[in-house]
């Protein structure tokens, strides 16, 4: 079973930047991928972007050229980088491990999630 611990969200005006960090531990069989998602009140959660244990990543159209998302297998970390932040980025921002497929190469959520950690971005 695997543990996520966000961390990393707050305050920040409209261009600024945040860098939000999710602590990975306990068993990860059988998952290949990582992704942060994000949920704005009253809206359904939403993937922002994904990488997969090989270094493939995605993004969210909204977030392309703004948001990157890394990881550092040593440390057990995953992370987001995220600039040049929009009121509409204002969030609460999970990261989750999952599973892309061969056949399907699309990110697929496991019940495994963060507590989430909060961004709001308003000047």
């Amino acid at each position: 079973q695997v543990q996520l611990v966000e961390s990393g969200g707050g305050l920040v005006q409209p261009g600024g930047s945040l860098r939000l960090s999710c602590a990975v531990s306990g068993s990860a069989a059988n998952l290949n991928a990582m992704g942060w998602y994000r949920q704005a009140p009253g809206k359904q959660r939403e993937l922002v972007a994904s990488i997969t244990n090989g270094g493939s990543r995605n993004y969210a159209e909204s977030v392309k050229g703004r948001f990157t998302i890394s990881r550092d297998n040593g440390k057990n970390m995953v992370y987001l980088q995220m600039n040049s932040l929009k009121p509409e980025d204002t969030a609460v921002y999970y990261c989750n491990a999952g599973w892309v497929g061969r056949v399907v190469p699309t990110y697929r959520s496991s019940a495994t999630w963060g507590q989430g950690t909060q961004v709001t971005v308003s000047s």
